[in-house]
């Protein structure tokens, strides 16, 4: 088992692949191996799913499969990249959860054979020649959605995902006169959700659904959303977690449960290095630059998410006050922090952004012309 932060140990070695490019992402494999074992060994399920958007590498694709872990996609390429990755994998073992994709991307997706879950019930009518005769899952909306962020929060009436719960009654009357089979339901409420009850209690509410309306629907998938903390927030408790998901379990056996964190196993896993690139003062606030901006990690810019940032070059050194830490991108908001206690800095040092492994690399863009950070295995 790695100790976390796993990069403290390898500082030497990130140095030696900054020195040769920055920015880089580097992911530590054996902490993905890690989480998915801590995963597997905490919370009972009768299937464990990885959410392939949160990091497509192919080394950690590669590493979750060997674990076990089936892929879950949200699109087409998603799948493409996969199956290029694991031309060997039945494509069944695939769970396709689309919303608003294009009729062709789900009728290609059915008749090659992929999982496909409803998003959206109005399409049993607009599409029926495509569903006609499948055996699909359906994505309900539990209702009320949570997470860290209102961007992350997938179900109620603000969000776009899924089934209201009012529409299944139909959905499953259409669904019969197409002669097709809803073997599966699916929710996720969020990510980053800190409650640790949360997956039993969608399990509940899936269940409750499955006796009103499929009497076929014997999977339930209560998604992933588990929270990843950072700046020195007590570890998330998965143990209860799965005990949570345990008395589920024991209370309806007829049904598999199935789960399928993407962040979680991931986000710890990988770092972003840039290289400062200046310093500057305003006042009395000091801006610290560095090579590389919201083109290669968003996630502060669109959801004020908290990264552990360390100057790798002084490593251990005090904070000489606070700074913002920036990228060189042309928007006020291109901040990776505010106001973070951070240690002296000249152009030249290496920084270390933290939980870059998940929602990193796969939301990067070339905004400003500027090529985004390039991904490394170790």
């Amino acid at each position: 088992m790695p100790d976390l932060p796993w990069w403290r140990a390898h500082r030497d070695a990130l140095l030696a692949l900054a020195d040769q490019r920055t920015p880089r992402y580097v992911y530590h494999l054996d902490t993905v191996r890690h989480r998915a074992r801590a995963l597997q060994a905490h919370v009972r399920a009768d299937r464990y799913l990885y959410a392939v958007k949160a990091n497509g590498h192919p080394d950690v694709i590669g590493a979750l499969a060997a674990e076990g872990l089936r892929p879950e996609c949200v699109s087409w390429d998603e799948i493409a990249h996969v199956r290029a990755l694991r031309p060997a994998l039945d494509p069944a073992e695939i769970l396709y959860t689309p919303n608003f994709a294009p009729r062709a991307e789900v009728a290609r997706a059915l008749a090659e054979g992929v999982r496909v879950t409803i998003d959206n019930a109005s399409t049993l009518d607009a599409w029926a020649d495509v569903w006609r005769g499948h055996d699909v899952f359906v994505r309900v909306d539990p209702g009320v959605g949570k997470g860290h962020h209102a961007h992350v929060r997938t179900a109620g009436t603000a969000s776009k995902f899924g089934v209201d719960a009012a529409d299944l009654g139909a959905l499953a009357e259409r669904a019969r006169a197409l002669d097709v089979r809803v073997v599966g339901l699916h929710a996720h409420v969020g990510s980053g959700v800190d409650e640790t009850d949360t997956w039993g209690e969608t399990a509940r509410i899936l269940a409750a659904h499955a006796d009103a309306h499929f009497p076929d629907a014997r999977v339930l998938d209560v998604g992933g959303g588990l929270p990843v903390p950072t700046g020195g927030a007590a570890p998330f408790d998965l143990a209860a977690a799965g005990r949570a998901l345990a008395a589920f379990r024991t209370e309806r056996p007829e049904f598999q449960v199935w789960v399928e964190p993407g962040r979680y196993l991931v986000a710890d896993a990988g770092v972003l290095l840039a290289r400062v690139t200046q310093v500057k003062r305003k006042g009395d606030v000091r801006y610290v630059g560095l090579d590389t901006g919201m083109n290669s990690l968003v996630r502060p810019a669109l959801y004020g998410a908290h990264h552990d940032i360390v100057n790798l070059s002084r490593l251990g050194a005090e904070a000489e006050g606070v700074a913002e830490i920036v990228g060189p991108i042309c928007e006020t908001g291109d901040a990776f922090a505010h106001a973070r206690p951070f240690p002296h800095a000249e152009e030249g040092d290496v920084v270390v952004i933290g939980t870059a492994g998940a929602y990193g690399a796969v939301m990067a863009s070339s905004y400003n012309r500027r090529a985004p950070a390039e991904e490394v295995a170790m």
